[in-house]
């Protein structure tokens, strides 16, 4: 899976992995949460204490009915940003896409976009549909669920989107993408819903890994759309576009562009991020506490555990090394990330009903999820 980027890096700056060529851990994070940084001081400018309920968000769709796609273009465009950001020394060396997000000066992008400029206190300007140029700091991000919340003070001019549903999406349904691919300002594209809750990661697992439930779409989707928003025909944003996948399988060519498999982060995680991030600067997700085996050798029939980390959720619950997941609250689990990405979905604190097979008996365990930042 390989994220959008900008067209300036001199290197793969969040590189395509294989699915099965990840060491994923439960419980212990990685490397990209761990550098994960926390804006907590109480003056720090975009807080909200009451998290989204405390922000002015827009009430109506932009479109009373679903319209065609230059009407959803025309009422979506002017609250699609292009980001700019400091990446590898260079104050503009990334370009991705964002949207605002209310009438507070909150704008949405991809955690990639702006990561390198969050870690070296580097500038990221939002450049809005007049080509207007603001300054931007960062409320808060979430490696593990690439997104980003970025505060611009001057943000008077600036046209919140209508926040959607992606769990009222039909497999067919028209969507429309827009953002800033190959440097390329308010660029849409159309297509469908492909597939609905597809489990994918995106990201080296050396920089930190994220893991989606995404919508997957059709509509063209290039480096440099990260972060802008993916839209139904009423004009409501139900996701944020943040990864495509290549030909070439691991390929990390940076020519490498569509080939109509696109994903984007359902709207519904973003409600859940930006809420966190707003009341404390800082995201959480929820863990169990294990570590898994990545090598595709259980084909497809559930994710085995590798270790378990002592006093965590899992081990408190019972789980052991060896143990293979088959199931979880009922649903089928495929492999490793499926698996990820279904506990990912859910709430630290909510209780997880995992079947497992253990020496060839199948069993039931239950789990209350755990949380770390990220």
């Amino acid at each position: 899976m390989r994220r959008p980027q900008g067209l300036r890096p001199p290197r793969s700056t969040w590189p395509l992995v294989a699915l099965l060529a990840l060491v994923v851990g439960l419980g212990g994070g990685f490397l990209g949460a761990l550098a994960y940084d926390r804006l907590v001081d109480a003056e720090e400018p975009g807080l909200a204490d009451g998290g989204l309920a405390d922000v002015d968000l827009e009430d109506l769709p932009p479109l009373e009915e679903p319209g065609s796609v230059a009407a959803v273009a025309q009422a979506v465009l002017p609250s699609t940003v292009q980001i700019i950001a400091e990446y590898d020394g260079q104050e503009a060396g990334a370009s991705g896409s964002g949207w605002v997000m209310d009438r507070d000066g909150h704008v949405v992008t991809n955690n990639h976009v702006v990561a390198d400029a969050a870690e070296s206190d580097g500038p990221i300007v939002v450049v809005d549909h007049d080509r207007n140029r603001h300054e931007a700091t960062v409320v808060g991000r979430s490696p593990v669920y690439d997104l980003a919340i970025l505060y611009v003070k001057d943000h008077d001019d600036l046209v919140p989107a209508k926040l959607g549903h992606s769990r009222k999406l039909r497999v067919g349904e028209p969507v429309v993408a827009i953002g800033s691919p190959l440097s390329l300002p308010d660029t849409v594209t159309a297509g469908i819903v492909s597939y609905l809750q597809r489990p994918v990661t995106t990201g080296d697992p050396a920089d930190g890994s994220s893991y989606i439930n995404a919508v997957q779409t059709d509509a063209a989707i290039n480096p440099g759309n990260s972060g802008g928003p993916l839209v139904n025909m009423q004009g409501e944003v139900i996701g944020v576009n943040s990864a495509i996948a290549t030909a070439g399988g691991g390929s990390i060519d940076q020519d490498a562009g569509n080939i109509g498999v696109g994903f984007a982060i359902p709207v519904e995680q973003v409600r859940v991020t930006a809420d966190q991030i707003l009341k404390t600067g800082e995201a959480r997700y929820p863990v169990i506490g294990a570590n898994l085996v990545v090598d595709g050798s259980l084909d497809g029939e559930g994710a085995e555990i590798e270790s378990v980390e002592a006093d965590s959720p899992a081990d408190q619950a019972g789980l052991r090394a060896g143990d293979v997941v088959v199931r979880i609250d009922g649903d089928l689990v495929s492999d490793e990330v499926s698996l990820i990405v279904a506990i990912r979905t859910r709430q630290p604190g909510a209780v997880v009903d995992l079947e497992i097979v253990r020496d060839g008996k199948s069993r039931s365990i239950e789990v209350t999820l755990g949380s770390k930042v990220g």
